[in-house]
């Protein structure tokens, strides 16, 4: 007897292309873009740096903050994922991990995922409690930057244009 999955409506809203939002400060979310990036796609990924200035302009509607703590992707049409569920979708649109993808999906498979990316985000929150002074997170965009050989280094952006001035 042979049974089959039912209908997700992927007859009604193909997905023909995924964006991926990713922290670009990050330094494990990088890695993956990097990675993702070499990996034979069955649908083409687009990587965008969530909180960008793009990705605002793409999808106004979006709590683009919440996209700066867990990675969401978005379909062409429409579909909003994240969380676990945002990597059962890339991993589905890779060639190579499709079949996995495929096993994460089920009730079984979903609770391992959801655990893999706990793990993930309890690494990240770790890397970036060592790269908070007074409370905030050292970031590329205030100044910061961390060489292996000399550590953390600060080349705050210039104040000519007004932004620094305090109110």
């Amino acid at each position: 007897m042979t049974t089959t999955a039912p209908d997700r409506g992927a007859i009604d809203a193909p997905v023909r292309r995924l964006t991926v939002l990713y922290d670009a400060e990050c330094t494990l979310c990088t890695h993956l873009r990097d990675w993702l990036v070499r990996q034979p796609q069955l649908v083409p990924l687009e990587l965008v740096p969530a909180g960008s200035a793009e990705a605002r302009g793409r999808y106004p509607g979006l709590d683009h903050a919440a996209t700066l703590d867990e990675v969401t992707v978005i379909g062409d049409s429409g579909q909003v994922y994240q969380a676990s569920r945002a990597w059962i979708v890339v991993l589905w649109a890779l060639r190579e991990h499709r079949p996995l993808a495929h096993k994460l999906s089920t009730p079984a498979g979903a609770r391992l995922a959801r655990g893999a990316v706990l793990a993930a985000a309890k690494w990240r929150g770790a890397q970036t409690w060592k790269g908070q002074w007074g409370g905030q997170t050292y970031r590329r965009a205030d100044g910061w930057a961390y060489h292996p050989s000399t550590g953390w280094s600060h080349n705050p952006p210039s104040c000519s244009d007004g932004a620094c001035a305090t109110g």
